[in-house]
């Protein structure tokens, strides 16, 4: 079992057994029937992986890694807000008629130059406490499709040279929206630590809302009694000739040996 399985394991029992309802209330997600989709939830989960030791991916369940590649590439690099440039489909249901889905995530990046402003300070200054990066911009909330659940990065250089990044998530759902940014920005850390001369350190992961659907409340019970069954954690394999962090494709981004326990299916809410 992966070191991701076992807090995976411990944040879905401790958000199903302790964790408050809100089907008393209306909420703003729906199914695709229009029916209301609630929720189970616990605020603050904080979960910090040693990248020295292992890459945090859950092997109770399939993660699609090359989507949630595909979707750090849109965003970090190509700094895209149009589903166009995305080779899947998981954000088809919020664009517009043009493919937009408006002033939100890679438009933010791409606004203010914040991905550059990264690289460039942690070749020149990488002591500096001033490495952030946030999507969250106040004036244009209003125009964006969704507002960045994952939306907030803080970044920091230890003395022994490794990269360490804070990954803030507004709103998370365990069955399927986690385990994809948890895997995609691991591996983002990871891509930024080669090209800056530097080695992955500690990736910490803060979920204000960390929830689970109510259709998904069997499928992560099933995840769970497989707990005996998973397998040790895969490996991640950069491009070791990539040194430009914009010169990444999909293909120099690679999880080994991943073993894991099959897909489950659990619907996605809009």
């Amino acid at each position: 079992m992966s070191y991701a399985d076992q807090l995976f394991i411990k944040n879905c029992k401790d958000i199903l057994e302790n964790g408050v309802w809100d089907t008393d209330h209306e909420v703003r997600p729906v199914w695709e029937d229009g029916t209301p989709a609630h929720t189970i939830k616990k605020f603050g989960i904080v979960n910090r992986y040693d990248l020295t030791k292992e890459f945090p991916v859950i092997t109770l369940r399939r993660t699609y890694f090359k989507s949630a590649v595909d979707e750090l590439l849109w965003i970090w690099q190509k700094k895209s807000n149009n589903v166009h440039d995305l080779k899947s489909h998981i954000w088809d249901s919020w664009a517009d008629e043009t493919g937009s889905i408006g002033k939100a995530y890679g438009y933010q990046l791409a606004k203010y130059h914040q991905v550059d402003t990264l690289l460039k300070t942690l070749k020149e200054n990488p002591q500096s406490r001033r490495m952030v990066v946030s999507m969250w911009n106040v004036e244009d909330l209003p125009e964006m499709a969704l507002q960045p659940c994952a939306f907030l990065t803080m970044w920091d250089v230890s003395a022994d040279n490794r990269l360490n990044c804070m990954l803030v998530q507004r709103s998370g759902d365990m069955g399927l929206g986690i385990p994809f940014n948890m895997a995609q920005y691991a591996a983002l850390v990871c891509m930024i630590a080669q090209v800056s001369g530097l080695r992955p350190g500690l990736f910490t992961h803060v979920i204000n809302n960390a929830h689970i659907y109510e259709n998904h409340v069997e499928a992560l019970k099933t995840q769970l009694a497989r707990r005996n069954e998973a397998y040790p954690a895969p490996r991640l394999r950069l491009n070791p000739e990539i040194k430009d962090f914009y010169d990444f494709k999909p293909e120099d981004i690679v999880l080994e040996n991943y073993q894991h326990l099959g897909k489950l299916p659990m619907k996605v809410s809009v």
